[in-house]
């Protein structure tokens, strides 16, 4: 165990980690089945500092819930024997109500920010491992996928609970992303997915059979840069979340008029319901596209992909 007394009281320390976009292959990840995933350059920032206070204290605007700090808090402080009590303060580049997992980079930034608070050597894996324990605590269910984005960065192809946790490339991928205005309910629809799961057993696993497939021809896609592939199956991997039931008119309307305005695919990005939807488009098509996402009501979000993962701070 690192010796707490050493540790200055006026010490801060300040990490952040990265938002995330789902390039193919949400909900069927729930099930054991692979996603693609790519961390994005809006960045949720966490600075961390002991206080001469009984109990912690939270400071989390950027976040819905200031749970998933303290439940951060709580799993670090009982794994390492921490007794100090600790400031958390957040802020960030981006609102949790567009989509882009600003829960889970809190929740990966506060073990970044304790460990070198404290001194405690863990590797990303073992972040991994504690935000997701987290995640499962507070929400009950999910892959983690978004959690692996905050981690590790870069564009990941991903199994549920880091089964599988591999790099696909470092570079830009040309994405346009449009925000519908409505906040989506994560775990509404993941629990809609499992009633429906229950009642239409062998429907629903064809549909996300179907959808892992379409994973494995991208991962191969991607690999060898041919995006316009790669676009074509994330409009057909759309079309399987409309027959999954989450989708919506919005969303539908924004996905069909970014691909008539020449984007190589389109579909919903996160659970659905609202939230983002990303278009992979050339660059001399890309005005095009966002013109014709806006004219549907939608705000474009400019983000570049392929972001670092969860690092230190200045």
């Amino acid at each position: 165990m690192w010796p707490i007394t050493t540790i200055s009281n006026y010490m801060k320390i300040k990490v952040s980690a990265p938002g995330k976009l789902m390039l193919l292959g949400e909900h069927a990840v729930v099930y054991g089945y692979p996603c693609i995933v790519t961390a994005v350059d809006k960045r949720l920032y966490v600075q961390a500092e002991i206080i001469n206070e009984e109990e912690d204290e939270i400071i989390t605007p950027q976040v819905k819930e200031s749970r998933f700090a303290l439940e951060s808090i709580a799993k670090f402080k009982e794994n390492y024997k921490i007794k100090n009590s600790v400031r958390i303060t957040t802020n960030g580049d981006f609102s949790h109500n567009v989509g882009l997992g600003s829960s889970s980079a809190v929740t990966v930034a506060t073990f970044k920010a304790l460990s070198l608070l404290f001194g405690v050597s863990i590797s990303d894996r073992k972040i991994f491992d504690l935000s997701y324990a987290v995640n499962l605590k507070i929400q009950g269910l999910g892959s983690g996928f978004d959690i692996a984005a905050a981690t590790y960065g870069q564009t990941l192809y991903f199994i549920r609970a880091g089964k599988a946790i591999e790099p696909l490339n470092n570079e830009l991928l040309p994405i346009v992303v449009g925000y519908s205005g409505i906040k989506a309910d994560t775990p509404y629809y993941v629990r809609k997915v499992a009633e429906t799961f229950k009642a239409k057993k062998s429907e629903m696993e064809r549909i996300l059979k179907a959808i892992s497939y379409l994973v494995e021809q991208a991962k191969t896609s991607l690999k060898v840069k041919d995006f316009k592939t790669v676009g074509r199956l994330m409009t057909e991997n759309h079309n399987l979340l409309k027959n999954l039931g989450v989708s919506t008119d919005k969303l539908d309307k924004m996905v069909t008029t970014a691909t008539s305005a020449g984007a190589w695919g389109a579909k919903l990005s996160g659970a659905g319901g609202g939230d983002c939807m990303i278009a992979l488009v050339s660059e001399g098509r890309r005005r095009l596209v966002e013109k014709a996402i806006e004219n549907t009501g939608g705000e474009i979000i400019n983000v570049s992909n392929n972001a670092e993962g969860v690092r230190i701070e200045k």
